[in-house]
């Protein structure tokens, strides 16, 4: 069995102090050239640039060293770009240019450019194929495990071999398999929780007549002979060294001519064995963003589960747009374009250094403090300049003229014009919108569009008719007693907001509201409604207007007067499908995971549940990166699309679908907070407000 590993550097860990640095390269990455050096074997070494460049300033010795075993073949490089940045979480011009300086500093330090490319934290997504094949990459790295977890017809012989990963527009690239459970077992063994003899058993039960490769290691250097600290429960230093103990190991495969060692890009060479070169996608409705090691290990992790994960984000988004501006808008002078060129570089640059994923994660206090004023700082030089402004903020407009108070009860009235002061003629017959308030819903109608807000349940979406796709409502609430399934006793609402919280009862938005309309502004109407929870006020505003395109809009937006955000789960916009408005065979959902093109899922047959907690600790399982800001739902004859605006909260994406009587079930829903073990961190910090604007569902 032919047998290759790659380990991971990464100098930016997210528990690792910076004076701690050299110490890491003394204790990890020196053990690890020697190795390769002493035992004359094909190693894999993996690093971002930015890891590269730090080693450089400290240790230039060791790039010089890591170059000469390059050279000789003893070392095969493998790249991932200029950061760990999670690829289906940010824009596509961030991964290209993430890409692409990667690169550069490649060819500048080690001289070369690497042919295979580790997918950072194996947080995969369809979209981002192109991004590799753009720069020259001829294969991916990518975890086995939790693809094959929702793909039970792949055969299991696939993983010992090389395959062809597929993207959705038929694009593809050579693939190589890594394994979680594989690299968990090495990490057993060399922190001396597995003997050599136990870990043997687990290596030959992969052995077989036919021809197979393995990977022994995939994963980080840095833990070995070091703690980064990162848990109490790491395991103690071994007294022999663990690097001894994966020396010991390595010369005793060396010795069974069972197992021959082979560089990672050896594998390809298998690609024309029988059951190598399937066109595979790893992607499924279930796991659109497949991610390494178990369930707790998902999209949501750099997103929306650490204590400023959502602050952060937002302010990189708004930094991508204003540079994504200057790129679109810049002036053309010809003497100064290579000097423009390389100041739009390093800006490029420090923006994939600070969507890096580790300062997402277990950060120390040290380093957050100081990466938050380096962010605010690259944030104030980027935005403070004469050709952007950013996004109007939409809770502005809680405060417009021409408000006021529809009667709390009675029949439903036609509001006339005379009555709504301030939007003058605006109830002629051919003015867009009447307004109707009953005992418990208030009805905003024009002739595209039809939107029934529930009083009583803090202005959730009743109904929501888009005339011109369906005599039936598209959107709405589906009431207790719907569905036939027990497990689905309950109402299940549109527009909504519900945070969760361990050990304490949810706080929601759905109580009753007065509404207070306002017409004001022509072309659109605005409710507004304060809803009163033990965290403090939520402030909702749902505005029915017309898109520059001439469809309808419906735009629900928040904005949360909280002094601390619990810890917990934070789901809000939700959007429930009516089951007898979509066909179920053609039902799908499409976004952007980081690419520049749309990922579409097919939801016939699925059971997805993203939403799902995977733990006690851990409150979703799966997540959409929506980089693009927009997901669509319908099927072959309809679609409704969600927007949002990243920059103004870079929310995450969880789709629910199920197969339920007498239809289905589908719902898209918004997080910005979810939960797991790094969410406990600063969590008692003062948040004076939470807003979410510009969430809107728009017909395109």
């Amino acid at each position: 069995m032919h047998l290759y590993s790659f380990f991971h550097l990464n100098i930016t860990y997210s528990s690792i102090e910076e004076q701690k640095r050299l110490n890491v390269i003394q204790r990890c990455y020196r053990p690890l050239l020697q190795l390769a050096d002493k035992l004359r074997i094909p190693i894999g070494i993996e690093a971002p640039g930015y890891t590269l460049e730090v080693i450089n300033s400290l240790d230039p010795q060791w790039i010089a060293e890591l170059r000469r075993l390059c050279g000789q073949g003893l070392v095969e490089f493998i790249g991932s770009g200029y950061t760990q940045v999670i690829g289906p979480l940010v824009p596509a011009e961030v991964n290209a240019a993430n890409l692409r300086v990667g690169n550069r500093v490649y060819e500048k330090l080690l001289g070369l450019k690497p042919r295979i490319a580790l997918v950072n934290e194996q947080a995969y997504s369809a979209g981002l194929l192109r991004h590799y094949l753009d720069v020259g990459y001829k294969a991916i790295i990518m975890e086995w495990n939790n693809p094959a977890r929702f793909h039970p017809q792949w055969d299991p012989e696939w993983r010992y071999l090389p395959q062809r990963a597929v993207g959705q527009y038929g694009e593809e690239l050579a693939l190589i398999w890594n394994k979680s459970i594989s690299f968990q077992k090495f990490q057993r063994y060399a922190h001396g929780e597995m003997d050599l003899g136990e870990y043997m058993q687990y290596l030959e039960s992969h052995l077989s007549d036919s021809e197979r490769s393995f990977c022994l290691y995939g994963n980080d250097a840095e833990m070995f002979d070091f703690r980064p600290g990162r848990f109490h429960t790491e395991a103690a230093l071994q007294t022999d060294g663990e690097w001894r103990r994966i020396e010991k190991l390595f010369w005793h495969l060396i010795e069974n001519e069972r197992f021959q060692f082979t560089r990672p890009s050896s594998v390809l060479e298998l690609m024309e064995n029988s059951h190598a070169g399937n066109r595979l996608r790893l992607e499924t409705a279930e796991q659109p963003v497949p991610v390494k090691k178990q369930e707790k290990y998902n999209l949501t992790r750099w997103a929306v589960t650490g204590a400023h994960d959502l602050r952060i984000n937002t302010d990189c988004w708004r930094i991508f747009e204003a540079l994504n501006k200057k790129e679109e808008f810049s002036p053309r002078n010809p003497r100064k374009d290579t000097e423009k060129r390389e100041e739009r570089e390093q800006d490029w640059k420090e923006l994939c250094y600070l969507w890096s994923s580790d300062f997402r994660t277990h950060i120390t206090e040290k380093r957050l403090k100081n990466y938050l004023l380096r962010l605010e700082d690259f944030k104030e030089k980027v935005l403070k300049t004469d050709d952007f402004s950013p996004t109007e903020h939409s809770g502005k407009h809680g405060n417009e003229s021409g408000s006021r108070m529809l009667p709390a009860s009675g029949p439903p009235t036609p509001v006339s014009g005379r009555q709504a002061s301030g939007f003058g003629h605006q109830h002629s017959a051919s003015m867009p919108f009447r307004v109707f308030r009953g005992p418990n819903l208030l009805e905003i109608e024009s002739h595209h569009s039809k939107l029934q807000l529930n009083c009583r349940k803090g202005l959730a979406i009743h109904n929501l008719w888009f005339k011109e796709l369906s005599s039936l409502p598209l959107v709405g609430t589906l009431p207790h007693g719907y569905f036939d399934d027990i497990s689905m006793g309950a109402d299940f609402f549109s527009g909504h907001l519900v945070l969760e919280m361990p050990g304490k009862p949810k706080v929601t938005d759905l109580t009753v509201v007065e509404p207070v309309v306002d017409e004001s502004v022509p072309g659109r109407v605005s409710v507004h409604g304060t809803i009163n929870t033990p965290l403090g006020t939520i402030n909702k505003v749902i505005v029915v207007g017309t898109s520059e395109q001439g469809g309808p809009i419906i735009r629900i937006s928040y904005a949360l007067s909280w002094q601390k955000m619990p810890i917990g789960s934070l789901r809000l916009g939700a959007v429930t499908l009516n089951p007898e408005a979509f066909d179920p065979e053609t039902l799908f959902y499409a976004t952007h995971n980081g690419g520049h093109d749309l990922e579409k899922f097919s939801l016939h047959g699925c059971e997805v549940n993203h939403g799902a907690p995977a733990s006690f600790l851990v409150s979703a399982s799966h997540g959409l990166g929506v980089t693009k800001g927009q997901v669509f739902l319908g099927d072959k004859d309809k679609q409704i699309r969600i927007h949002i605006d990243n920059a103004q909260c870079a929310a995450i994406g969880l789709l629910t679908h199920r197969k339920v009587k007498p239809d289905f079930f589908c719902r898209h829903a918004f997080s910005v907070m979810e939960m797991d073990e790094t969410s406990d961190k600063w969590r008692n910090e003062a948040h004076s407000s939470l807003g979410i604007s510009n969430f809107c569902f728009i017909i395109t």
